[in-house]
């Protein structure tokens, strides 16, 4: 099994993984050395005899490694692995400062989920509280403001729910 040499200078790219297989992959892929982020959220089911809340990923089918696209055999040999996403057969990697926003919204314990992927609306800053400094859009609900962080590549979306006192337009 090849292991691989972790370094800085590697960029994110999206790995297209078998459906509901993004957490087993990611195990994987970090035993063999990889850094990997496969971000979660409580998934609630209603079912007509109980109540059933499951982990599920943020981006159903996709899983972010950072690797060397010079040396990807490794990666795309490991189980569960279906492609590197990317234009033609060339491997194309994600905006750092996307994957940056990805991690801030998982580690600060806000509640995100699954949103539709938006090319228009408009752009904010969160000024303060634990998303601050992140970019994205603003979407109103109600009395509620959510954030929408977008992953281009993938053109694929997270809501995140915000406080409207902590943001501010771009």
């Amino acid at each position: 099994m090849a292991v691989a040499r972790l370094d800085a200078a590697f960029q994110w790219y999206a790995l297209r993984v078998r459906s509901r297989a993004e957490k087993t992959v990611g195990e994987s892929l970090q035993s063999r050395g990889f850094e990997t982020l496969c971000p979660t959220f409580l998934d609630r089911r209603v079912y007509s005899d109980r109540v059933k809340t499951t982990e599920s990923a943020l981006f159903p089918g996709y899983l972010f490694c950072r690797l060397d696209p010079n040396n990807r055999l490794p990666v795309l040999s490991s189980p569960g692995v279906e492609s590197i996403v990317g234009f033609g057969s060339q491997p194309h990697p994600v905006d750092l400062q996307e994957i940056e926003a990805l991690t801030a919204v998982v580690q600060s314990g806000v509640l995100a989920r699954p949103y539709p992927f938006l090319k228009i609306g408009q752009k904010v800053r969160v000024e303060s509280g634990p998303l601050s400094q992140l970019e994205g859009i603003l979407v109103a609900t109600k009395s509620e403001y959510r954030l929408v962080l977008s992953v281009t590549l993938l053109q694929r979306s997270i809501i995140a729910e915000l406080v409207s006192a902590h943001v501010r337009p771009i």
